[in-house]
């Protein structure tokens, strides 16, 4: 298939991104304590795998893949109040010696991956020419986007990871700052 020059270079830096995000999901999906944690891992597992064959795909076959078999994710809604922790806040610090991950480091980890490969899908699509690429890219997004929010609401029933509601005089005074257009 024809690639722009650099459509190729983000491909390829997706696609090691990939390869990491496997590597270190493979070791998570072990480390894990919490059967929570580890279920949702598991589960999500298979499509980061799709998803790097896809990749794959794209860079070695002369015609395009069927893009159609990756799908993302459906989005998961844990939470029902997404402005105020539902878990008790736990701080923490990071360790310096590391032999096993905590459940709360294999989170913040793939929460990070995962948050980080969305920015790169999303500003890889948008300079993307080809179409077909362009649209698994989308998906893509959308996938680590999900997996993300998952990952995120865990963290913030755990008390990994705070969600504080904003304060009502910042609400106040922004919401009467922006006004509508008259049409």
């Amino acid at each position: 298939m024809k690639l722009a020059s650099h459509e190729l270079n983000d491909l390829a830096e997706l696609t090691m991104g990939c390869y990491n995000t496997i590597g270190c999901m493979a070791s998570f999906i072990q480390q894990a304590q919490d059967p929570e944690l580890k279920q949702m891992l598991t589960r999500q597992f298979p499509l980061h795998v799709a998803d790097y064959n896809l990749k794959v795909e794209f860079l070695q076959s002369q015609s395009t893949p069927d893009i159609d078999k990756f799908q993302p994710d459906q989005q998961v809604r844990k939470l029902s109040d997404f402005t105020s922790n539902v878990g008790t806040p736990q701080p923490g610090q990071p360790r310096t010696e590391v032999q096993t991950h905590t459940d709360r480091e294999i989170a913040t980890a793939y929460l990070l991956n995962q948050k980080g490969s969305a920015k790169n899908y999303a500003v890889a699509s948008v300079e993307c020419a080809n179409p077909d690429l362009r649209h698994f890219l989308e998906k893509a997004f959308l996938n680590s986007n999900r997996h993300a929010y998952e990952v995120w609401q865990y963290m913030v029933q755990k008390g990994y990871y705070p969600l504080l509601p904003a304060s009502e005089e910042s609400l106040s005074s922004l919401s009467s700052f922006f006004q509508p257009v008259q049409q």
